[in-house]
């Protein structure tokens, strides 16, 4: 069966979804121990964030199964317009008194009992859309250098709203996946190179000009030169990455939860994981990471083969999004990097994260689901040249 299953009329790649729930289940028991004493503290129930996490992957499940039940076609006429509510949402959290702000940042809408992050559903809105795009204009990006800016423009105008809130993790995220996306799309080299620089150029620019960018810049090269200010959260993530060693504290042990480590169920939930779990348990999760990535990326050749080059890029777009984030993530809690602001892909608490990546995998199974289709139409002969 080429590691299928079958649920109703869908195919379903059985490792990847072995791998998303595996991942999902270790992000619930690490959100319960890592949130338990601040959830008691905070609100006097234990399971607090968990039961609002448990949630959230409820309605995800319910968005992955639209989107698996939804044809790619139509997702393929209706990218112009998820191209335009990606805008609209991240211009609406910047309208004053419809954004909501915590620590400095206006990230969020608050809709009462749910708050939004509005650029999770805009990257997936826009990597829908710049897939069409490169599909659309095939032949114009391989011939010309407009072909290959027009669509970063579009790009360079989501990263001004985003870094407006500011978001500076979520447009380098956002770059960096639709430069990998153009570049699987068949972009001439030269142009792609000449886009990079400048985007690099760009994006080290801002880092350096703001001073609030800069102190974390400065502060994550040498946290011990200030533990108590601005090295404190990554100070207390390696502290508590050192404690787990191999084999880890065991689950709920952590004791960097208890109020030392900041964020400690959602940009840090990585540290607090590694301190329980060890190093075996931190390469399983990384592992699992890899086997959605390298599932999604193979898909790409696969449907380009099958005449499906939508459904590849997609895809494709799928897993650069979610293991840029997952690197960037995991580099912060071990000090590789500095510190984003970015939640880990299914592990980290994080309402919208978790319906919008489950809604995206269940875009990645649905390019599965008719890549297989077209290829079991594909006569015998090609099959084979396939394998």
């Amino acid at each position: 069966m080429n590691g299928e299953l079958r649920i109703g009329t869908i195919h379903i790649d059985h490792g990847l979804t072995a791998a998303v729930i595996a991942l999902v289940t270790i992000g619930c028991i690490t959100i319960g121990s890592a949130s338990i004493s601040l959830a008691d503290r905070e609100v006097g129930e234990p399971l607090f964030f968990l039961a609002r996490h448990a949630g959230a992957l409820a309605l995800g499940a319910l968005a992955a199964g639209i989107a698996m039940a939804t044809p790619m076609a139509l997702w393929f006429r209706l990218s112009p317009l998820l191209a335009l509510g990606a805008f609209a949402i991240l211009a609406v959290v910047l309208v004053p008194g419809l954004g909501h702000t915590v620590n400095g940042s206006t990230r969020w809408i608050d809709l009462g009992a749910f708050t939004v992050q509005p650029s999770e559903p805009a990257r997936l809105a826009l990597v829908v859309y710049i897939a069409s795009y490169i599909v659309r204009h095939q032949r114009e990006m391989s011939a010309s250098l407009s072909g290959f800016v027009k669509p970063m423009l579009v790009i360079a105008g989501a990263c001004v709203l985003l870094l407006a809130e500011p978001d500076f993790g979520a447009a380098v995220v956002l770059t960096a996946t639709v430069l990998g996306m153009l570049f699987v799309g068949g972009a001439r080299i030269r142009d792609f190179l000449l886009v990079l620089s400048v985007a690099v150029g760009a994006l080290a620019w801002l880092a350096l000009s703001s001073s609030y960018r800069l102190a974390r810049l400065l502060g994550f090269m040498d946290p011990w030169a200030d533990p108590y200010a601005s090295g404190f959260q990554l100070t207390q993530s390696l502290i508590a990455i050192g404690r787990g060693e191999w084999l880890g504290v065991g689950l709920g042990d952590s004791v960097q939860k208890l109020f030392y480590l900041p964020e400690a169920h959602t940009d840090f939930v990585f540290a607090v994981l590694a301190e329980e779990l060890g190093v075996i348990g931190s390469t399983l999760v990384i592992g699992l990471f890899g086997v959605i990535i390298y599932k999604a990326c193979v898909l790409g050749p696969r449907a380009a083969k099958a005449g499906l080059p939508f459904q590849g890029l997609v895809a494709t777009g799928m897993g650069l999004l979610i293991g840029l984030q997952a690197w960037i993530n995991i580099g912060v809690n071990l000090g590789l990097l500095p510190t984003k602001g970015l939640t880990l892909p299914l592990i980290s608490y994080g309402r919208t994260s978790a319906i919008v990546t489950l809604a995206g995998l269940g875009l990645l199974a649905r390019a599965y689901h008719e890549v297989h289709e077209a290829e079991r139409r594909l006569p015998a002969a090609a099959r084979e040249d396939r394998r």
